[in-house]
């Protein structure tokens, strides 16, 4: 009995222990599936939510005018894209916009900045739906712009960035018009200036400073790919990098200090330097010049640096670096030369700084959009860029960056190209988000 009583005594706790593991992992698994029913239960009902939207009368007669008229929202793009518009020289873009918008009912100003603005007034004027597309290229003024067309590919400096976005606006513009849908949120669709190179997103900061806390979220409409959901804005710095010397004559005057060579020094030492993979970072030297004649030996250099990072601590870091690669490559080249007394001056002018950003996982308007991908069958992945969206995601309003429809590439090059086979979807898309985010008056 003893022996009997000192095992039970022995093994009780263990076997109690045992019994509360047992008894506390079913309760887990319970929760978790009752979580798992919930989650696919909302998502059900969410998705039946996107369904019965494209059931409306006014939603079905939208998506009709979208199957129709994709040749219609095709020769918008090539008109808009035949229109030069560099870098602070999009007016008259703006203007052929402008008159789209009109044709479609819209109320439409053109701001100081030079943003095209239509709005479609919903019954909240307090709530706003903005949708951006920027007007302008990377291409300065005296390129061939001419669309070359080739069965649905169409091929020209910007076809794609931007002229697939502006296209898909004004596809918009027409089907909330054909649709004559009411919305409790005021719909905004914008044509915005200075979203590439030196522009330092003025257009869109413009925007979002005039309309402030109205907005409940901005999608910036930017290329044609329907395969992404850009969330995460990319943080950059823009710099003009400048390096002043005595000049002189190639002959009589050598040994002097050349800014070239200075320069030219400072990018060899930053390019050696590591790139962190983790958090991705990049850096670009996009236009580099000086000098007056061959025979000369240059009073001045210059070299144009794009930095970017999903960090912006290190953004900050690489410009450290690239201004002391800078100035050593200056020392070198001034240790070199025949007079001390001839210097060289380092001259670091900012042309822009775009601030990151980060749309959380479980925000409305991802879920939203995520809702019209599977209502349209469409397969979406997250993704991070530089793009007008940086500036609503910075100061933690919602927003994304999204394609307008068909595919494109070449971006940045003269050899642009744009397919508007399947263009519709992104169409689709775009109306059903835009829709689905101001909120269907019965």
């Amino acid at each position: 009995m003893s022996v009997n009583c000192t095992t039970g005594a022995a093994h009780g706790p263990s076997t109690q222990r045992a019994k509360l593991r047992r008894t506390n992992l079913v309760k887990l698994t319970l929760i978790c599936c009752i979580f798992l029913m919930m989650a696919t239960l909302y998502a059900r009902a969410a998705g039946d939510s996107i369904e019965k939207l494209a059931d409306d009368p006014a939603c079905v007669r939208a998506l009709a005018w979208i199957d129709k008229n994709t040749s219609w929202v095709t020769d918008q793009q090539i008109h808009l894209s035949e229109i030069p518009a560099p870098e602070f020289n999009e007016g008259p873009r703006a203007e052929y916009l402008k008159r789209i918008f009109e044709a479609a009912g819209l109320k439409v100003q053109l701001d100081k900045t030079g943003n095209v603005i239509a709005e479609r007034p919903g019954t909240d004027a307090n709530s706003v739906i903005l949708l951006a597309a920027h007007l302008d290229t990377v291409f300065p003024a005296g390129t061939d712009v001419r669309v070359k067309r080739h069965g649905n590919r169409l091929t020209a400096p910007g076809i794609a960035d931007n002229g697939a976005g502006l296209a898909a606006l004004a596809g918009l513009a027409r089907a909330l018009s054909e649709s004559r849908v009411q919305t409790s949120k005021t719909i905004v669709l914008a044509g915005d200036v200075g979203e590439e190179g030196e522009g330092n997103l003025r257009g869109i900061r413009v925007l979002v400073e005039s309309y402030g806390s109205r907005l409940a979220a901005v999608i910036a409409v930017d290329g044609a790919s329907t395969e992404h959901i850009t969330t995460q804005a990319i943080a950059s710095h823009r710099l003009e990098i400048a390096i002043t010397g005595p000049g002189g004559h190639s002959w009589s005057d050598f040994g002097a200090p050349n800014p070239i060579t200075a320069l030219s020094r400072g990018i060899v030492k930053f390019s050696a330097l590591p790139v962190p993979d983790d958090p991705r970072s990049s850096y670009n030297f996009g236009v580099i010049e000086g000098g007056t004649s061959v025979n000369s030996i240059p009073a001045r250099a210059a070299v144009k640096v794009d930095l970017r990072s999903e960090d912006e601590a290190e953004v900050n870091k690489m410009e450290r670096a690239l201004r002391d690669a800078v100035q050593s490559g200056a020392r070198e080249e001034m240790s070199t030369a025949r007079d001390e007394q001839e210097t060289l001056r380092v001259i670091v002018r900012s042309l822009g700084s775009r601030p990151a950003g980060k749309l959380p996982d479980n925000a409305p308007l991802l879920e939203t959009l995520r809702n019209v991908d599977r209502f349209l069958g469409n397969r979406s992945r997250l993704e991070r860029s530089s793009t007008d969206a940086n500036i609503p995601l910075s100061l933690n309003i919602p927003a994304v960056s999204l394609g307008g429809g068909g595919k494109g590439g070449g971006s940045h090059t003269t050899a642009e190209w744009f397919d508007g086979t399947g263009r519709e979807l992104g169409l689709k898309r775009l109306f059903l988000a835009t829709v689905a985010l101001a909120g269907v008056q019965p």
